[in-house]
């Protein structure tokens, strides 16, 4: 006779008969004026906070401020949040996506649904699961996004939407393609090998016997891959992201670093206030708290919980706020082995990384923005029309919507300064087969290096906002006050 223990079947449900369902979410219209607010309720995991985040950001809402608490296996959040026009959420469509895919989270079948669910709700077909994607990352030169299209033209590849950021002389671009002929996803491995290989030439070239060594360090890749559908893909800013920290952006060039030092620069703020990143040790709690005040900006929240999240580190408390333009982070946050930053160097590259995720999205400058009807190697022959007129892309953002091709490129010259008119206005005739063009300055949104401040105390507050970390503090001092000392 054999004997097994007996295992209660409901024993797995336990922790939702004590605490309720996986996932809560409350989307309350009435409790402010200005603002939604969103409560979210879940079971804990590492990377909740970076998926509830992205769910938001994937729909163009702003978060205004944010209170995270997520000790004891319980992730607890509440969001406020505008449209992208600056109102409540009043589309039932949209309040109907954000129950469905936030209260899904933990499950990848189900947010693959509410990815679709939002696929139809916004109109936007999921056509990038029907192609052939591609990563690349490496040293930044002008005109390298104009060699890597016109690469793939070379090798009879269509570009149906390609990202590409460019940041401290490093370049990290999404692109998806099909066959040129067959309009299909390309999954032969000799073909995909000889892409990469013709990618990863280019990119090589970049190197030169003149590079730092921290420029030769950066790493140059390709990869590709065929998503089929369904697939729960990483979002693209994300990926982004990740490609832009393994490239190592946050090492700022040799001779920008000589020629611009950290008191000078400043965040692109009409009163010249720079962007402070500092982060001190809680010992009495085992935390790490980390401080951010910087220009507010759409997805500020985003850029900088993925870099928290893709550097292996846990959020356990934040509190968000903005004030006049302005936006301050606190951050509690170990490492996922349990401990908090135990030394100056890492602390050090943790500031640089998060002052990297913030600059890289900024771009300062001329925005054109193209759109024509599209057709085989429209990509490659707009951004060669850019570099012969001593262009170069400092990001792009190229999509296809039916038969037409809309894309969005900001422009400096070879030398990293301002476009004059009169070049734009160059290009523009050179560009017979193009619909619309536009021409926008975003000189506003300034993309000037910003220093961070490494130090044992928080950076100086700006009057109104809610520092938790000072209520931690304080609540801890209070706490030791109360002891008396026996003999």
């Amino acid at each position: 006779m054999v004997c097994w223990p007996y295992f209660d079947p409901e024993f797995d449900n336990l922790p939702e008969r004590i605490y309720g369902p996986p996932c809560r979410v409350c989307i309350d219209n009435d409790s402010m004026e200005e603002c939604t607010v969103i409560k979210v309720d879940s079971v804990n995991k590492q990377g909740i906070l970076l998926e509830v985040v992205q769910v938001l950001t994937n729909i163009n809402l702003t978060i205004l401020k944010s209170y995270i608490s997520s000790d004891a296996g319980w992730f607890m959040d509440v969001f406020h949040v505008i449209d992208e026009h600056g109102d409540k959420i009043r589309d039932q469509n949209v309040i109907n996506y954000i129950l469905q895919a936030i209260g899904t989270v933990r499950e990848i079948e189900n947010t693959v649904k509410a990815m679709a669910y939002r696929n139809d709700v916004f109109n936007n077909s999921d056509q990038l699961s029907e192609h052939t994607a591609i990563e690349m990352k490496g040293t930044d030169r002008p005109g390298l996004f104009s060699e890597i299209s016109a690469a793939l033209a070379d090798l009879h590849c269509n570009i149906v939407e390609a990202h590409a950021w460019s940041h401290n002389a490093r370049l990290a671009c999404v692109a998806y393609i099909s066959d040129q002929s067959t309009d299909t996803p390309i999954d032969d491995p000799h073909r995909l090998a000889t892409i990469e290989g013709h990618l990863t030439t280019v990119l090589r070239a970049t190197t030169t016997p003149t590079q730092s060594e921290s420029e030769i360090a950066s790493p140059q890749e390709v990869k590709t891959a065929e998503f089929g559908e369904g697939t729960n893909m990483t979002d693209v800013e994300r990926r982004l992201h990740q490609l832009m920290l393994s490239a190592g952006d946050f090492h700022r060039p040799e001779f920008e670093a000589m020629t611009s030092p950290p008191s000078s620069r400043s965040d692109g703020d009409e009163e010249g206030r720079k962007m402070v990143v500092s982060i001190e040790n809680c010992h009495e709690k085992w935390y790490s708290i980390v401080s951010i005040e910087c220009k507010d900006r759409p997805r500020l929240m985003f850029d900088t919980v993925c870099t928290l999240t893709d550097m292996q580190y846990v959020i356990f408390h934040a509190s968000i706020s903005s004030r006049a333009g302005r936006s301050l982070q606190e951050y509690f946050i170990r490492h996922v082995d349990g401990y908090a930053l135990s030394s100056e160097s890492e602390k050090e590259k943790v500031i640089k990384c998060l002052e990297a995720a913030i600059e890289r999205r900024v771009c300062e400058g001329v925005r054109l923005e193209l759109s024509a009807e599209n057709r085989v190697g429209l990509l490659s022959d707009i951004t060669r029309v850019l570099r012969e007129n001593g262009l170069s892309v400092v990001r792009a953002d190229v999509k296809t919507q039916g038969e037409k091709a809309v894309n969005a490129f900001y422009l400096k010259d070879i030398l990293g300064n301002e476009v004059d008119t009169d070049v734009v206005e160059s290009v523009k005739k050179e560009m017979d087969d193009v619909i619309d063009f536009e021409v926008k300055n975003d000189g506003g949104g300034s993309s000037s290096q910003q220093g961070g401040c490494l130090s044992s105390s928080p950076p100086q507050r700006s009057p109104g906002f809610f520092s938790l970390g000072d209520v931690l503090k304080s609540q801890i001092q209070r706490f030791s006050h109360n002891f008396i000392p026996t003999n």
